[in-house]
């Protein structure tokens, strides 16, 4: 790893070059999820909306279990920053130890999709599809979390190169498996929504592979293959209780967007389209903060393994103002263009055309307030996280929200009748209240040392 920063041009630099590659990461990763939506429309709606449907409840789990692996980041910083490799090698065991239980677990009701789907009110073709989607993207779910794992421990090193080039190629990868395995070409069977699961599972497995291989190869000294099945209560617990919140936390925001989405439906098939549309683009411009925070989260925990609290503050203020830099650059485009932005994700020829833009570009201007108050909340996130202050900022998470957001959200749009753009500065109330409330507790609060163990497990 690099020398300390010690001036804030030094840390501004440092979080560039860790931030860089973190982003373009996470943009290549929201590609996959785009090109599968794209060919599976372009295959028939009924597999669209089974693999939508069944893809969210994919997540909605995964993100829990991926709680485990993000955990790993400031362990693993704070640990190697201090010289101690057997914390690391032992959270980053654990971490796999805990994402295969937790894989294990979450698979079987996968494998019983059907019944579930018709129980929440889906057609029997959608069940039938989306049943089919699930039990085989199940048996991806271990290795998707293993790949968070090691890709976690990679950024707690900045080792982030590899991280950027196995996210694009297994991108690409994904594409050439849809378009072979969902379409029937070069000889395959056509296997439909089926294509798309197998070419998912193909792809974790494979990246599985290679970031082992580079992990062993290029870090032989965390010998993370050393006793891989010894037990390690002690940071296991560890690990568990930084893993555990973090999941949570990231249920409670992923969650909020799905009822937002929901709630819009309620108002119409319009807001619908135009609210999908806006939270698209501003999905995509989110990727540089998410980015930003990972990078806010090691050298957040580079510091504490340091104990040097000047570096920490100094460090939080260069990533805050750098995500601040592209705040300020994303609400003047998304105030300035807004309907150039709209217009690509609309049919030229679609009777509706006009409507969606026009309801797309004033929700656009809500969402330039959105990208700032959520910017905020994801960078104090990433910093409480690199000082493993977990618990405590899923509560406020959960309560900012679930507890204000949301029903802030209803009361605008329907009690009061401000319809789409109430329920958008709903969003934006909670998401200002979770901003305030976790910033102020990183600034306010004096880190401690997290206790690494003096003894060694072999």
């Amino acid at each position: 790893m690099d020398q300390p920063a010690h001036t804030y041009p030094q840390h501004i630099r440092a979080a560039l070059k860790l931030a860089l590659p973190l982003t373009l990461s996470n943009v290549a990763q929201f590609a996959i999820h785009m090109t599968d939506t794209l060919m599976l429309g372009w295959y028939n709606v009924t597999a669209l909306a089974a693999a939508t449907l069944a893809s969210s409840l994919y997540f909605v789990i995964f993100i829990v279990g991926a709680g485990f692996a993000q955990a790993v980041t400031p362990v693993v910083a704070s640990a190697a920053e201090a010289g101690d490799i057997t914390t690391a090698r032992r959270a980053t065991r654990m971490a796999v130890w805990l994402s295969i239980i937790y894989g294990v677990i979450v698979m079987i009701p996968f494998f019983v999709a059907e019944p579930i789907l018709l129980a929440i009110g889906q057609t029997p073709a959608v069940a039938a599809e989306g049943a089919d989607y699930l039990w085989i993207i199940a048996l991806g779910m271990i290795p998707a979390l293993i790949v968070m794992v090691l890709k976690s421990f990679l950024v707690a090193l900045e080792m982030t190169a590899m991280i950027l080039w196995s996210t694009v190629v297994a991108a690409v990868l994904n594409i050439g498996l849809n378009y072979v395995l969902i379409f029937g070409n070069f000889g395959a069977p056509e296997l439909g929504i089926q294509g798309a699961a197998i070419a998912s599972v193909t792809m974790q497995v494979a990246t599985v592979l290679v970031l082992g291989a580079y992990v062993l190869r290029r870090l032989p000294d965390y010998q993370l293959m050393r006793n891989p099945l010894r037990p390690d209560p002690q940071i296991m617990g560890r690990v568990f209780r930084l893993g555990v919140p973090i999941g949570l936390t990231s249920l409670a925001e992923g969650g909020l967007f799905t009822a937002s989405a929901i709630m819009m439906g309620w108002i119409g098939e319009i807001p619908l389209a135009s609210h999908g549309i806006a939270l698209q683009i501003t999905s995509l411009t989110f990727m540089v903060h998410i980015g930003l925070s990972q990078a806010a989260t090691v050298r957040a925990g580079r510091a504490v393994g340091r104990s040097d609290e000047t570096a920490l503050r100094r460090g939080g203020i260069a990533v805050t103002t750098l995500s601040g830099i592209f705040v300020a650059l994303t609400i003047a485009v998304f105030l300035t263009v807004p309907e150039p932005l709209i217009a690509i994700f609309v049919d030229a020829d679609s009777p509706v055309r006009a409507e969606v833009i026009t309801l797309g570009v004033s929700l656009l201007a809500f969402a330039a307030l959105f990208q700032l108050v959520d910017a905020a909340q994801v960078m104090a996130l990433g910093l409480l996280r690199g000082i493993q202050d977990t618990a405590i900022p899923m509560i406020i998470a959960a309560v900012s929200y679930w507890v204000i957001g949301i029903p802030t959200g209803y009361l605008l749009a329907f009690t009061l009748g401000w319809g789409p753009q109430g329920l958008w500065l709903g969003l934006v109330v909670g998401l200002a209240f979770a901003a305030v409330a976790l910033t102020s507790r990183f600034w306010r609060r004096r880190f401690k040392h997290p206790m690494t163990s003096g003894t060694a497990t072999p």
